[in-house]
């Protein structure tokens, strides 16, 4: 037997170490395919923070003012950023070239979200295991390591908050799970450990501190809780709320912001159990009953005037305490209306139903079976699985960057269903064949929930004449429920609609179960094909380097970004100040190196909506506006020519109306052209024909489509030819063009 468990365990460390290296290999396509540049917009102001760091040391890291952002404001670096991504690679740097490993901190960047990648399929097992069984986990990590959707955010160069985040999420998950089930003090405390990382490292800390107070709650209306759970919950909820505290970005916000009162109130409810119990197990039943009705009476009473002080608090502040993003989530409208910087980031749009399959394919389609399985039996680690799919399946309907959220979940709710069917496809089909082989019925018993014949080597399989068995009646099964360890949670309500799902069952035929088996196979190679597919084409392409086909078949790259950056930095002053949408103010500072007016932070909207309401205005007053913040250079992207759609022509409206939000005077309805379209033909409106935006973009335009295309004054992503065809700039002063080659070329 200890040869078998020896060889059962290596087989899972083995599989599991396949596993991490699968996660890995399968985000280096961006390397591979172009080379090792980082990603995306955000990822560039992480890059130059390492690199400061990796200079200059964690202290001055930390304490850096960058006056070279948010012109003439500046930015405390420390204080404005979740430092747990940069501070990672600054460690895993240092490590390096201490053991004098010379490698460059740009490719410590690029490879961090790969590697951290791995280290999530390890959690997923870890967390599923502890749910369920380890041929789930197994299954569940398989399913992590290759989704679509974490792919997305995790390729390599991809050096954004989440490349650690997501990682640190399951595992605060699984380290939470393991408490619970071992009442272990070392595993609390790397509970709260792992939860002080994810607070270090993402925003999304709040989740943690909103589901596991969720399910906390629900452990005491089902009358499952114990003293693990307070062991697990109750260091989580006070030591980490000091530590999180202790994280500058955060700060007192960790006791004043309305998303971390649920966890504070499910607290206060758990002692108050607690605290009945103690006094039910010291007195007789009927002076408890006496102490029962003062300490209901007396606790009401507290806790009435305690939510009056919260209710009180909470409706001084315009947002009851929420911030913006987490309004958002509460009401999706809420954004649209009253926050457009919020609404007009395109991952904080709600996503479309095809990107469920397209991010996580068949695995959707198995959660709801998983969902079902956890049902057969309820533990802990059943339930909680189950209230954090639901939980992430709604957040994600409200945007989009939250499919990272969902993606965990689903990927362990279908490892759940595929261990489930596989162990009872695997036993109906050994019973088959023996029963074939010895001529005799057999009645398999199979437990999924408990042992799993994908790779626990404790699946059992029991042959027995073919006699009926009468299963348990109900009222047998819940006498039983009620002396075990696990008290009883379906109740009358939850037997009427799970009761069918029972642990007994009998076996399929051996061909059904052969086809079954062949037919998950089936699915698992199309979920591999396609998440390599997704990872090569849609995910591993750099938004700063951009491809094209040509009719031969070869590629053109534009590195038209890189280039212009470049320019800025070789042909400018040092001390230059440059205007942009924020949308690149990042990029700038990082590979341009020059002094921006707004970034991709966000956090002072007044001064997007001077950047905003610039862009809107006649070149004349644009030109008053820029010179008051010291601007001398202003950088526009426009793809009218190639046909590139994510230019600044499309994101104009968001500028009017960040702007109008601080500015009245400017209008959505006055850029609007006939019909109350957008538009910028000969229809488009006689302010928008006017504004500064229009003449950078849309300057010396109509030659050069002529020239190019054939087509005089023909916009490619717009698909019509421009209002106003003869546009000149008279106070300002254009530096420098770089025309794209057309993508039909």
């Amino acid at each position: 037997m200890s040869a078998v468990n020896a060889w059962g365990w290596s087989a899972r460390t083995l599989l599991l170490l396949l596993i991490a290296v699968m996660s890995f290999s399968l985000r280096l396509f961006s390397v591979v395919k172009y080379e090792s540049v980082i990603h995306e917009f955000d990822p560039y102001f992480n890059y130059r923070v390492t690199q400061f760091l990796t200079k200059n040391g964690y202290y001055d890291a930390w304490n850096w003012f960058d006056d070279k952002t948010w012109y003439p404001l500046g930015r405390v670096i420390g204080g404005t950023m979740y430092p747990g991504l940069v501070w990672t690679a600054g460690m895993m740097y240092n490590v390096l070239h201490f053991f004098n490993i010379p490698i460059n901190v740009q490719e410590v960047c690029v490879f961090t979200a790969p590697l951290f990648s791995a280290f999530c399929s390890l959690a997923a097992y870890g967390l599923v295991s502890e749910c369920r069984n380890p041929g789930a986990g197994l299954a569940a990590a398989t399913l992590v390591g290759m989704v679509p959707s974490y792919i997305s955010r995790s390729v390599a160069g991809s050096y954004d908050l989440e490349a650690v985040a997501i990682f640190a999420l399951v595992f605060v998950f699984y380290t939470f799970i393991k408490t619970v089930n071992t009442g272990s003090l070392r595993w609390a405390t790397i509970n709260l450990l792992a939860y002080f990382y994810m607070v270090f490292s993402w925003g999304g800390y709040s989740f943690v501190i909103n589901l596991i107070p969720i399910y906390c709650l629900a452990c005491v209306v089902t009358g499952r809780m114990t003293s693990r759970h307070y062991l697990a919950f109750a260091p989580l909820v006070l030591t980490g709320t000091i530590l999180a505290a202790s994280t500058p970005v955060v700060g007192f916000n960790a006791v004043l912001m309305s998303e971390h009162f649920g966890a504070f109130l499910v607290c206060i409810v758990m002692h108050c159990t607690l605290l009945v119990r103690w006094i039910k197990a010291l007195l007789p039943p009927r002076q408890f009953e006496y102490a029962a009705r003062l300490l209901v009476t007396t606790g009401a009473g507290v806790m009435f005037a305690l939510v009056l002080l919260v209710l009180g608090y909470v409706l001084r502040s315009a947002t009851f305490g929420w911030t913006g993003r987490s309004l958002t989530l509460l009401d999706p409208t809420y954004a649209s209306r009253f926050v457009p910087i919020i609404a007009s980031v395109s991952e904080h749009q709600p996503p479309s139903w095809p990107s469920y399959i397209t991010d996580l394919h068949f695995a959707v389609l198995l959660a709801p079976a998983g969902i079902m399985a956890a049902f057969r039996k309820l533990d802990n680690g059943s339930l909680f699985l189950v209230l954090y799919g639901i939980t992430a399946v709604y957040f994600s309907g409200v945007m989009v960057r939250l499919m990272l959220v969902l993606a965990p979940a689903v990927c362990c709710l279908a490892g759940v269903a595929i261990s489930d069917i596989l162990t009872t496809l695997t036993a109906s089909l050994k019973a088959g064949l023996i029963s074939a082989g010895f001529g005799k019925a057999a009645t398999v018993s199979t437990t999924a929930d408990d042992e799993s014949l994908v790779a626990d080597d404790s699946t059992t399989t029991s042959l027995t004449v073919p006699t009926p068995v009468k299963p348990p009646s109900r009222k047998a099964a819940r006498s039983k429920s009620k002396g075990g360890d696990e008290p009883p949670v379906l109740g009358k309500f939850g037997e009427q609609f799970f009761g069918w799902l029972s642990p007994e069952s009998h076996p399929l035929p051996a061909p059904i179960a052969a086809l079954g088996i062949l037919f998950m196979l089936g699915l698992m190679m199309l979920y591999t094909i396609h998440c390599v597919g997704v990872s090569a084409d849609m995910y591993s392409a750099p938004s700063i380097v951009l491809q094209s086909h040509r009719p031969d078949g070869s590629f053109y790259v534009f590195d038209d970004f890189r280039e212009a950056y470049a320019w800025l930095r070789h042909n400018t002053d040092p001390e230059t100040k440059v205007a942009s949408w924020w949308d690149y103010g990042y990029q700038t500072t990082a590979m341009a190196n020059r002094t921006i007016v707004v970034d991709n932070n966000t956090w002072n909207t007044s001064h997007i909506a001077t950047v905003g309401r610039a862009m809107a205005s006649p070149e004349a007053k644009a030109w008053r506006i820029y010179r008051s913040l010291d601007v001398e250079y202003v950088f526009v992207v426009f793809g009218g020519v190639i046909g590139y759609s994510s230019d600044d022509i499309n994101k104009f409206l968001w500028m009017v109306r960040i702007g109008g939000g601080v500015y009245p005077e400017i209008k959505e309805s006055d850029y609007l052209g006939e019909g109350g379209q957008y538009r910028i033909d000969e229809g488009g409106s006689p302010t928008m024909l006017k504004s500064l935006m229009y003449k950078l973009s849309y300057h010396d335009f109509a030659p050069a489509t002529q020239k190019s295309l054939g087509m005089y004054g023909y916009d490619r992503v717009r698909q019509t030819k421009i209002g106003k065809t003869e546009v000149s700039i008279q106070l300002l002063e254009r530096s420098n063009t770089y025309q794209f080659e057309s993508m039909s070329n």
